[in-house]
């Protein structure tokens, strides 16, 4: 464990100098949301945890308010989880598509970002929830990040967010390659970066390839972050991933530094940043918990691996 935890990862000094632009200040003269409002899209009858996990991440990294927008199956056992996230019980069977949009609109219009994809399910109530999810959010030019099942949403669907910069896709390796055979991007290098920057191109936005390296694109440019994490690979790390992207691409929104940085590079920031929290919180954790580790220890370290 101690040649685990001491390996000095390459931090692009760059890249984490720009990133701190997009962080807003903590000043006695906010007030409640101005750090941020985060929406996730996820919650289903098999899935209650994966939704807790980002929103709960999403909080604990420092926005101010987390919307978990899920089926009631999922809402009733989220809401004993925490009494800190605000539970929305909006989607479901007996919803048609413009109902759907009557009630999602006026809550993505309060969102500064929007996560969709943790436990939203591949039932096509389900995913018929995430396609319009994204549909409204780019209507409203809402930053989105798509994780799980938002993948598998659009590995069968591309075209739903293909030309949309202001998203940010976080593939595992099994999701990045349904998404490049989805769009015949050539994976057959898997030790460069061409293909996640072909991909990147392909869909006109963001890409966080995970992996043990992760890669990082925008389609101009690569960011690596390969800074040490956990060796215990339990289920939810991908939820703190996503829930901390969701607050970063939110403070992208609400910092008064951000114009410091040109518009088409926070997302990468953004998910260069979700990347070394996710990394540090899971390696504290294990530190503590070594094989017993599971997804909650490290969502409580997320706070000291953002001071660390």
């Amino acid at each position: 464990m101690s040649s685990h935890s001491s390996r000095q990862a390459a931090i692009d000094p760059c890249a984490l100098s720009d990133l701190r632009n997009l962080i807003p200040p903590l000043t006695s003269e906010a007030h409640k949301g101005q750090a941020g409002r985060v929406g996730i899209v996820g919650g289903s009858a098999d899935y209650s945890g994966a939704p807790f996990f980002a929103a709960m991440t999403s909080m604990r990294l420092g926005c101010d308010m987390s919307f978990n927008i899920c089926s009631p199956d999922a809402g009733h056992v989220i809401k004993t989880y925490s009494p800190d996230l605000i539970v929305m019980t909006l989607l479901g069977q007996e919803k048609n598509d413009e109902q759907l949009k009557d009630v999602l609109r006026p809550i993505l219009g309060r969102l500064h970002a929007l996560v969709v994809g943790p436990g939203l399910g591949r039932d096509k109530h389900m995913q018929t929830a995430g396609r319009i999810a994204i549909q409204l959010a780019k209507s409203q030019q809402l930053p989105i990040v798509v994780d799980a099942d938002g993948l598998w949403l659009l590995s069968n669907e591309p075209n739903l967010l293909m030309g949309y910069n202001n998203a940010i896709l976080t593939p595992n390796v099994v999701e990045f390659g349904r998404l490049c055979d989805a769009l015949n991007v050539d994976r057959s290098n898997p030790d460069t970066d061409d293909a996640v920057v072909a991909l990147s191109k392909q869909f006109g936005c963001t890409i966080l390839q995970k992996g043990k390296v992760d890669r990082i694109s925008n389609g101009k440019q690569v960011l690596h972050v390969d800074a040490p994490g956990s060796l215990k690979r339990c289920g939810g790390q991908g939820d703190i991933l996503s829930g901390s992207l969701g607050t970063f691409i939110a403070w992208a929104q609400v910092s008064p530094y951000k114009d410091r940085i040109e518009a088409e590079r926070r997302p990468l920031l953004a998910a260069f940043g979700a990347a070394l929290i996710a990394r540090a919180s899971s390696r504290k954790a294990f530190e503590r918990k070594k094989r017993s580790m599971l997804a909650h220890d490290a969502i409580d370290e997320v706070g000291n691996a953002y001071e660390e």
